[in-house]
């Protein structure tokens, strides 16, 4: 048997291989992509939860924006002051402070107060329910009380109470999935100093609330007049508070004939 019939094509294909070895790494150096270092940083540095509160699709979306300077180191809802500070670290760069956000619901029907128009029976989610007729409730602004909130958030600040969510404050990080899973946009999200908030955001008169609902907004516009320092306005028979105006006084949750203003700082 002649050995050389073997030797030569292991040869053969043996120095193609390493032609194709040398061609492979001679592309990898000349088309290789520049690796920012910071972007992984700055992702370890991220809660890593994938919340989509920042308005991207993931913490690694995110770390890339701030890496290239298009999103600022306080973008992220969910972080602390201290992943901030480390963010900040890797960027090489101040440390910013971050306004704190939580979630706060606008609706006080629950059981007790809001009338229905008919028994639902429907598959137990609010856009579902929302999706025939408008709802089971006579208000058609009103919560539905079937918790896709809170099969929405990812840190547990949600329970429901007599068919309305209760958020938790200090579990809360102001992410929004909540309020963007709502079909009625009864959530919404405040800095964490907000003091009062009105738990309605029915924009119906208030013969048509009252038929609904026992704790709506009526839109009299006591409330306003009571607010000395114009931190209360109404829009289409609405009360609306500006928490930056707002000083804690109490004055228009004590003269609210409804009810229907609350001081969150009490929760």
């Amino acid at each position: 048997m002649d050995i050389t019939a073997i030797i030569y094509p292991i040869l053969s294909i043996g120095g193609i291989g390493l032609l194709f070895g040398i061609g492979l790494g001679i592309a990898a150096k000349k088309f290789a992509v520049p690796v920012d270092e910071r972007v992984q940083g700055v992702k370890e540095s991220l809660p890593g939860v994938n919340c989509g509160g920042c308005g991207f699709a993931g913490c690694e979306a995110l770390a890339k924006s701030i890496a290239k300077g298009e999103s600022k180191i306080t973008a992220c809802p969910v972080c602390s002051q201290s992943q901030i500070d480390e963010i900040a670290k890797v960027m090489g760069i101040e440390a910013a402070s971050s306004e704190r956000y939580r979630a706060v619901v606008r609706c006080g029907g629950n059981h007790t107060h809001a009338k229905l128009k008919y028994t639902y029976e429907g598959i137990s989610s609010c856009n579902d329910a929302h999706l025939l007729g408008g709802g089971h409730k006579t208000c058609g602004y009103g919560c539905l009380g079937f918790a896709t909130c809170k099969g929405a958030c990812l840190f547990g600040a949600i329970t429901m109470l007599d068919g309305l969510p209760v958020i938790d404050p200090n579990k809360c990080v102001g992410c929004g999935a909540c309020k963007t899973s709502c079909p009625r946009n009864i959530i919404t999200i405040l800095p964490v100093h907000a003091s009062y908030n009105v738990n309605c955001i029915s924009k119906d008169k208030g013969k048509e609330v009252k038929a609904g609902c026992t704790v709506g907004c009526i839109g009299c516009g006591l409330c306003v007049k009571q607010c000395e320092v114009d931190a209360i306005k109404m829009t289409h028979n609405l009360a609306e508070i500006d928490v930056e105006k707002c000083i804690r006084c109490g004055k228009c949750e004590q003269k609210c004939p409804t009810n229907a203003i609350s001081n969150l700082l009490e929760v």
